[in-house]
């Protein structure tokens, strides 16, 4: 095949590259731009993306004896996940960039050029599987090292895309063995960092990078009865779950630390109370997609076991889901998802992603609209 490596910087997308070229696939490899601040090259790695690593990308390629290419996706990056990430913080709610960046950058805008340009699949260095069924349609699972699984964050893509994806690290046991791998093919990625936090912000403040970018407003902090407990600069600076920078003025009565339980834009509102509250019960869904075909109970809005999974490193719980059509200021209604969980789960907000599983297989996703604690409903 015709195949379009990722090349993100790092020593997994080198890796899978390699592995591409020793399968007998014609490979190209590709960098994305997204961002065009100087301001982003830096030593070790925390995000991804930067001068730094398009340079690493270069130097993989070359060992590999490919083609090497950089494509600037930073004006469409820009407008679907960091502008994204902007107004959904704006909202209240609490968005997953990477998420974004895999549906509408990786698995959409570079999928769409690469099939543009007669290649056959993208590749990437992401620890997922892709498996064909009995009847030849493909199913996203997890990959076989569970620690490294990233399937969470690929439950955007959809039946066609794909069709169109190539996980080489798939069955490889554990990120060692990558490194290892990395080290005798002669990448000088092999002990590069793992990158983590928000790429697009780089010294990790996410709180001081939005204060920059959105409105705040004082307003009052106020406990789960609706009494005000103290005031807050910007309602937009906090999450779900958060305990620590309440500077609450009165305590609470069981004198235990409280915790925001909602945020409320319209209102200027941050609601806290105590942990017990954080557990949710009930999550209802918008935007939903289903990795691969759906399942027969999706049609037919019959209600199906499965595990539903909220952040990418948390733990899947037992939940029981089903579809279900809510009327909309449209007034033809939209498909929801809902989710009703066998064990609770702390600290959900709005604008999270919920990803259900069947045993290994990857169903869909949806982006959380509603959060629901059956315990605070009865107050």
């Amino acid at each position: 095949m015709r195949v379009l490596a990722a090349m993100s910087g790092g020593v997994d997308s080198a890796v899978a590259a390699a592995r591409a070229v020793e399968a007998g696939h014609d490979v190209v490899g590709v960098h994305l731009a997204l961002s065009r601040m100087p301001g982003t090259l830096r030593t070790g790695s925390r995000g991804c993306c930067t001068i730094e690593d398009s340079r690493d990308a270069w130097r993989a390629c070359d060992v590999l004896g490919i083609p090497y290419y950089v494509w600037d996706f930073s004006e469409r990056f820009k407008e679907d996940v960091v502008q994204d990430f902007i107004d959904e913080y704006a909202a209240g709610r609490t968005p997953n960039p990477c998420m974004r960046c895999n549906e509408r950058i990786k698995f959409a805008a570079l999928l769409e050029k690469a099939i543009a340009l007669g290649f056959d699949a993208v590749c990437t260095g992401h620890y997922a599987k892709v498996i064909e069924d009995a009847d030849g349609n493909r199913e996203l699972h997890r990959a076989a090292d569970w620690a490294k699984d990233q399937s969470y964050v690929l439950g955007v893509l959809t039946h066609e895309q794909l069709k169109h994806s190539m996980f080489p690290l798939a069955d490889t046991p554990s990120k060692a063995e990558v490194r290892a791998e990395a080290e005798r093919r002669g990448l000088s990625v092999a002990n590069k960092p793992d990158s983590h936090d928000i790429c697009f912000i780089p010294d990790g403040d996410t709180a001081g990078w939005l204060a920059e970018k959105i409105d705040m407003t004082t307003g009052d902090i106020v406990d789960e009865t609706g009494a005000k407990v103290g005031e807050h600069a910007g309602a937009n600076a906090f999450t779900v779950g958060q305990r620590r920078g309440l500077k609450l003025g009165r305590p609470a009565a069981d004198g235990k630390p409280r915790f925001v339980l909602e945020i409320r834009p319209k209102e200027n509102k941050v609601v806290v109370g105590p942990e017990a509250l954080l557990a949710i019960d009930e999550i209802r869904g918008i935007k939903v997609s289903w990795a691969g075909l759906p399942i027969a109970e999706v049609g037919s809005g019959a209600e199906f076991d499965c595990h539903a999974q909220v952040r990418a490193h948390g733990d899947p719980v037992p939940a029981v889901a089903r579809m279900e059509r809510v009327a909309d200021d449209s007034g033809t209604g939209r498909d929801s998802l809902v989710v009703t969980l066998t064990d609770p789960l702390r600290g959900v907000s709005p604008g999270q992603t919920v990803v259900l599983y069947q045993g290994s297989r990857v169903l869909g996703q949806a982006t959380i609209d509603a959060a629901r604690s059956l315990q605070r409903a009865q107050l």
